[in-house]
Parts: C-alpha cells; structure tokens; sequence
C-alpha cells in the first residue's frame, strides 16, 4: 500500500497518472456519447425475457405483417372529411407498416379516429413516425394507442441525461462551496467526478454493445447520479484526511500518501459493499432491473479508481494555496473532531440504552406507515408528472369510443387450435373483439375467428414460426385491475399465449414483485457477509443490518404517505421499493461502515465505548457532508417529469439523511455503547479488551486524535 501511495501521487507519479487518466478521458470522451445510441428505451427492454407478453413481442417481430404498433389519431370537435384527408397523408409516412384506417366516428359524431399500423421493429422509426403524424394533425388531434405512448416514453427516457446532468451539476458544486468554502477547491473533484462518470458511460457503451447489456434512459439517469454522488462523497472523506496530514507533513506529497494509505481501506471496503448489493440485481427477471446492477456497478467502479488516483494526482499537482480562504499550516493544530459531535456524543452516553430503545421505536413507528402505503402499478395518465399528449388522446378515446384499445390484445395460438383459441378468447367477457378492424374502419365486433368466419382472415390472423397472432381488444383499459384479471384468464385457455399491451403492465407488475421477494434477501445476505469479513464480527454486522432495514422502512413508509397525500401521486411504483432498498441498504451500511471501521480501530486502544465517541467525532463531520451530497444528487431525479423517478429519488434522499443523521449519529453510536466489547464477538482479542471507567467521557488524548482517520 505504501508503494501504490507513494506512486500516486510522488513528484512523477502524479504526471504520470494525470497523462493516463487525460487519455482515459479522451477515449471515454468519444464512447461514452454513444451511449444513448445503444440505449433500449422501447417498453419490451423493462419486460422480463420468459413473459408471454415477451414471447409475443418477439413472435410479432420475427412477422413483418405482425409486428405492427397502431398509433390512434382522434380527432375531437373536427368533421371526418378533415380526419380522412389527413388519413390519406399518414399513408405517406416512413414508417407506416399496413394500410391506414377509414376515420371511424364515435356515436354522436362528436369525436373521429384513425388507426395508422406502424412499424414496432425499429422504436427510432416509430417514434420519428408518430412526431411525423403529430406535424401533420398539429393541434387539430391527438396521437395516442400503443405507438403514441411509446414515443412519449422514449422522448422522456432520451432526455433524461442532459436534463439530470445540468440539475446535477448544479447541486453538486453549490454543496462543494457551502462544504470547503473555497473558491478554488471544489473544483478538483468536481472535475474528478465528471472523468468517472465518463469513464462509466464508456464501460457501459461497451457491454452494451458487445456483452448484450441492457442500457435505457432510467438506468442511464441513475447512472449519473450515483456516480457525481459517490465520487463526491469518497472526495469529501479523501480531502479531509490529507487536510489532517498536511498539518503534520511539510511535503504535500507525503501528506497525501499517508491519507491514501489510511483512507483507502474504507473507501475500498464501501465501494466493494456498494457494487455487491448492486450486482444482486443480475439475479432479476426484469430486463431493466436486471441491466441496472452491472450498469451502476461500474459507475461506482470507476468513481472509487477516479479518487483514489486521478484525484491524489490533481491535490497535490495544486499547492496548499488550493485550500484558500482556510489552507492547512505544516506544523499547526491538527483539526480535530467536530465539537457539535462531540456534545452529542456526551449527551447519548449518559443513557445509551435508553436513547436507543427510544430512537428505535420512532424508527419503528414510521416503519409501521408502511400499512397504509399503496404500492401498485401506476396507469398510464398516473405516470407522469405532466400529461403528455399520448395520455391526453387516451382520456378522449375513452371519452367518446370506450376503453377498448388497439394493441391491448395480442394472442399467439398453435396453428391447428387457432380457431379453438379464437373463440374461446372471444367468448371471455372482458374481451371486446378478436380479429383487426374491417374495410370502414369500424371495430370487428363479431369475434372475427382466423378462417375469416365474422371477420377477415387477412386481418384477424397473421402466420409465423407454425403459430397464428390474433389480434384484438379488451374492453377495458390496458392498465387497469379489470384488464390483468382478463388476461390471467385467458392465460388459462389450453394454446393460448397473451401479449399486447395489458399483459406487458402485468407482466412488468408481477415481475416487479417476484424480484423484491428474490433480491431482497439475497442483498442482505451478501452486504452480512461482507461485514462479517470486513469487522471479523458477527455481532456489529448484525446490529448494523437491522438499523438500515429499520431505516429503509420508515423512510419508505413516510415518503409513501408524503408521495399520495402531498405530492398527489396515485401510489408507490412497483419498481420503486426493490431498487430504494438496493441503494438505501449498500449505501447505508456504506455510511456505517466509516463509522464502525474507526471505532473497531480505537477498540483496541481504548475500549469500545470511548472508541464509540471517537469514531462518531471522528467522522461526524465528513460523513454528513457526505451524506447530503448524496441525497441532493438523488433528489435532483425529481426535475424528471416521470413519476417513478421522481418517487425513487425522494425515497433514497430522504432514507440517506435518515440515516446519516439519525441511524448512524444516533441509533448505532447508542448500540455501541450498550453493547460495549460484546460488539466484536467472537473477536476474543477485542472483546477481552475491557472498557475505561472514563464514564463515557472523551480522554483528551482521544480528543487529540479524534480528526484523524487511521
């Protein structure tokens, strides 16, 4: 370690890292702006591969007559001479995969529709297909059906990274300046932080392109987020340690190999925990959860090698100058641990036992407003934040034609049982029709059966691979409890394999579900494990697991209730718990283990209790900074205008300053001095180490080295 340190950042060793790592970014440069090339934003990449809504969409794909997606143009208020003149240009249109219907007004006549097929094979034609039908109707209609609300999604999910970037940025440098109040300073890793978060799009570019990895927009923002919010917070702990040794070495140089050789170790132990919990995720059914594992954990990869080297390079490239108004004096007083931290530190050790039954069961309490959370799907018009037009023409569809929609039924039948398949399909009560619209644009209401029996045979069945895809519609809308329970009934039928757009919102659901009850306990498990390795422990790493579940409960439980009382939000994601308890856990136990590592060090020297009030004046300081980096990068995905970002980045902000500030100062600073050296067991070493009678006062030789983090 001394070595690696001292190679860093010695007189040449630190150009050489600097040239490296300019290369790095060079080539990063150029990769990683490829990144939303490869990027899957269409809805079967969030869809788990062994659906039968998956096993439809491929079926659809692999048919060229089969893999439409129809965009519904409504008009509202407009004549059907309007509607069928504009039809005849939407036939024009790049894109357009089958023939366009006939205007089909509703009863009344107060609102017409048209139904162009599009191409579903290629999601950048589609999408480029609806913006063209969007200029030709202009505010005359609106674009809605399956091809309008994939285009909105896509559109959002591609304008995730600039918008985040910017917000990011923002809030990471107005913390840096609030935090060292250097106009000069916050600089170093803010620009450390951007070379990992390019270095990590690059990686991901290329599993994306050459490993299969699946890379959209929400694994995209996350992404960078996690990276400007972990890079800082491994700055922040790195900056404070070589402000301490710069007191104590005249040569800069030296400074910063003695903070890397005692900073590395936790900062290394943190990364590891951070990108194990993440890797869980690969054990996912959802193909975007399953993505966002490996996609993050090499973001967090390259922000621990970024400051760990680049960073170390750029300090010490920088005279002591850089720390101006307030620049460390070789020979001066060392800072020491935060005085508010200490004062709290005191006032828990007169009743540990106390103040930890008590902090618990507030804990407790806001777990338990978890029973009045709803989690659930979220519709369609619940989705965003603002209504785009997609789910504006759906409200008038509903209006005027009824919730039926066109895609919301897709069914793949054996070739010899189609027919059987067809009838029994159209026979289910919530089923409105089978089979495609006829020649005048109006629905097929006669249960069109694939051997053209009340219904064309073009239309009603397309052929591939030995099996027959009928197309239809429920009567209710693809995204409501009535729809899913039609299609779970229809699974039911012998032959029958059910896709369209009902059955991905249910299959997505269900998926959802199946991974928290999987990933859930495999995380705990790993995270325990790695405890038990890093603190020879088996008695800390329990405690320290059963403070982060019981903080991720109560911060899901109140954000919950803040998201549908405040906020107005329908309900809590199904996507939104699984990964707020991946980031929640990983970073919590991230926090903890700063802290627990410094008090397992001074253990040994002076018991664990008055180790306890050391290692939490210790780390106060940079650990809260730290930890309101990271909630304010999180709570940045609320600019996002999609509901289940916005909701994910509430939850994990509001559960980090949960825990820094209660779970960690409080909670597990209280536990420790309760427990005492039964903490360590079976470390016979430190639990034969028996506790000073300094009464839960710091010694002032503890104070003295109470700032630094050995």
């Amino acid at each position: 370690m001394r070595s690696v340190s001292a190679a860093v950042c010695g007189r040449r060793g630190k150009w050489v890292v600097l040239v490296v790592w300019l290369l790095l970014a060079a080539g990063a440069g150029m990769l990683g702006g490829r990144l939303e090339e490869v990027q899957s934003n269409d809805p079967a990449s969030f869809l788990p591969s062994g659906a039968e809504s998956t096993v439809v969409q491929e079926a659809q794909r692999r048919s060229a007559a089969g893999n439409q997606v129809p965009a519904i143009v409504v008009y509202e208020g407009r004549p059907v001479a309007e509607a069928a003149t504009d039809a005849e240009r939407f036939a024009a249109v790049e894109g357009v995969a089958g023939r366009v219907s006939s205007p089909a007004p509703a009863p009344g006549g107060e609102a017409v529709q048209v139904v162009v097929p599009l191409d579903g094979s290629d999601y950048e034609v589609l999408t480029a297909a609806v913006d063209r039908i969007r200029e030709i109707t202009g505010d005359r209609a609106y674009v809605t059906g399956p091809a309008g609300q994939s285009a909105d999604t896509i559109e959002v999910f591609g304008s995730i990274d600039a918008t985040l970037l910017a917000a990011t940025s923002a809030v990471v440098i107005l913390v840096l300046l609030l935090t060292y109040r250097s106009p000069l300073l916050w600089l170093i890793p803010f620009l450390a932080a951007g070379v990992a978060l390019a270095c990590s799009r690059a990686g991901n570019y290329l599993l994306a392109e050459y490993a299969g990895l699946t890379v959209n927009g929400q694994s995209g923002g996350i992404l960078l987020v996690l990276v400007f919010g972990i890079a800082t917070d491994y700055a922040l702990l790195l900056v404070a340690r070589y402000r301490e040794e710069l007191a104590l070495h005249e040569d800069r140089h030296e400074a910063m190999a003695a903070a890397l050789r005692r900073a590395t170790p936790a900062i290394t132990a943190s990364a590891a925990t951070v990108a194990a919990g993440l890797c869980c995720l690969l054990v996912a059914e959802q193909n975007a959860t399953r993505g966002l594992g490996p996609v993050c954990a090499v973001g967090v990869a390259c922000a621990l090698a970024a400051m760990l080297t680049l960073l170390p390079a750029l300090l010490v490239i920088f005279p002591r100058g850089v720390f101006w108004p307030r620049v460390p004096v070789y020979g001066g007083a060392a800072e020491t641990g935060s005085r508010l931290w200490d004062r709290i530190g005191r006032v828990i050790a007169r009743r540990p036992r106390t103040t930890w039954i008590g902090t618990a069961a507030v804990l407790g309490g806001l777990a338990l407003t978890l029973t009045a959370v709803t989690v659930g799907p979220l519709a369609e018009a619940d989705a965003y934040r603002t209504v785009p037009e997609s789910v504006r023409g759906a409200q008038v569809v509903d209006r005027y034609f009824g919730t039926g929609q066109e895609g919301s039924l897709v069914v793949l039948a054996p070739a010899d049982e189609a027919e059987r398949v067809a009838a029994a399909v159209a026979a289910d009560p919530g089923v409105e029709r089978i089979g495609d619209r006829g020649g005048d644009g109006r629905p097929d209401n006669t249960g069109g059966q694939p051997d053209g029996t009340g219904g064309r045979p073009g239309d009603a069945a397309v052929t591939v691979d030995g099996g027959v895809l009928l197309r239809g519609a429920l009567k209710d809308a693809p995204d409501s409890p009535a729809a899913y329970e039609t299609v779970e009934r229809l699974r039911q039928i012998p032959g029958a394999t059910v896709g369209g757009t009902a059955a991905v919102n249910l299959d997505g659901t269900l998926a959802s579900e199946r991974d928290l009850r999987v990933v859930v306990p495999l995380i705990l498990g790993v995270v325990l494990v790695i405890l038990v390795l890093l603190l020879r422990a088996l008695v800390a790493p329990l405690l320290l697991m059963a403070t982060v579940v019981l903080s991720f409960a109560a911060a899901l439980g109140v954000s919950g209730l803040i998201f549908t009382e405040l906020f107005g939000f329908a309900a809590v994601d199904t996507g939104v718990p699984l990964l707020a308890f991946v980031f929640l856990v990983a970073v919590g136990v991230d926090y903890n283990i700063f802290l627990i590592t410094r008090v397992r060090e001074e253990a040994a020297l002076r018991g664990t209790r008055e180790a306890a009030l050391v290692g939490l004046s210790a780390t106060g300081g940079v650990i809260t900074s730290a930890g309101v980096v990271l909630a304010a990068t999180f709570a940045v995905l609320g600019v996002l205008p999609l509901v289940v970002l916005a909701e994910l980045g509430f939850v994990v902000a509001f559960g980090v300053l949960l825990d820094t500030f209660v779970v960690r100062s409080v909670l597990l600073t209280a536990l420790t001095l309760d427990v005492g050296r039964w903490m360590w067991w079976p470390d016979r070493r430190l639990t034969r180490v028996r506790e000073g009678g300094s009464g839960g006062a710091v010694p002032e030789t503890a104070k003295s080295t109470a700032g630094r983090w050995r």
